[in-house]
């Protein structure tokens, strides 16, 4: 049995937070698999020796300026697939769904949709992603299995995971519908492994640049997710938040999720 960690961060720009990337690799509690989204960077311009220095190997699907995911890890993955592979993937769906196997373990990193707007274009694309999400889940995968899905999947589960959730009913990450398709696709076997661990509230991994002292004040959402099945998360032993990271100077207005597992 050895210990086994597992972080997602939506790092805004992988070239501009290589410093606050660096720090969290380089430290104490580091991760074995880090899936990082929003990287916006092209696969030819991904920083790739930047981890092979830090001892990582990187694999990534991006493209020019927006989205983009990618998951470094000690070892290296035994299988990777982009993008949903329902026969419909287009240029943005194999930048936000990157798909690694790592023994008898599977790793999806997503990047979902923030939608805008409830009504608009992106959020009928955030909803559809949703769908395909489970879809792929029933298609490619088995709830017996050892699969962790994570990644900045943008909707709040609860109440308990946004700040004043009263004033924000139609919020495309908070609205009724939102959490319904994510519901959906939670319900497919997986458990919320950080709600395991930290049930309790005030527990956020995005405080919005727009509000000053959003991080010292704690006005934060928890839209970064780790959801495992059950065989994983039985195995799970802690999550924890990098908050320091967002404190850092030119941060991410998200940070570092990790989760612990026992296998």
């Amino acid at each position: 049995m050895a210990m086994l960690r597992i972080a997602t961060f939506n790092v805004n720009s992988i070239k501009a937070r290589l410093p606050i990337v660096g720090k969290f690799l380089s430290g104490g509690g580091a991760p074995d698999i880090l899936c990082m989204q929003e990287t916006k960077c092209q696969n030819a311009d991904f920083p790739e020796d930047f981890f092979k220095g830090l001892g990582y190997k990187c694999a990534y699907s991006g493209m020019k300026s927006y989205n983009g995911v990618a998951v470094a890890s000690l070892a290296p993955p035994d299988k990777l697939d982009a993008g949903f592979g329902d026969g419909g993937d287009t240029e943005r769906d194999f930048a936000r769904v990157l798909r690694a196997r790592f023994g008898d373990l599977d790793v999806v990193c997503t990047y979902v949709p923030q939608g805008k707007e409830i009504g608009s274009p992106d959020y009928d694309y955030k909803l559809r992603f949703l769908e395909r999400l489970r879809a792929m889940f029933d298609r490619e995968y088995k709830p017996s299995g050892k699969l962790l899905w994570t990644g900045d999947i943008n909707v709040v589960p609860t109440d308990i995971d946004v700040t004043h959730p009263e004033n924000k009913r139609d919020h495309v990450c908070v609205c009724e519908e939102a959490r319904a398709a994510l519901s959906a696709v939670v319900s497919w076997g997986f458990v919320d492994v950080f709600r395991k661990h930290r049930p309790g509230p005030g527990e956020f991994s995005f405080w919005d640049y727009r509000i000053k002292g959003a991080l010292e004040k704690n006005i934060g959402w928890r839209i970064d997710h780790l959801f495992a099945t059950e065989v994983l998360a039985d195995a799970s032993v802690d999550v924890s938040v990098a908050r320091e990271l967002r404190a850092m100077e030119r941060p991410s207005d998200h940070t570092a999720v990790t989760a612990v597992f026992d296998l």
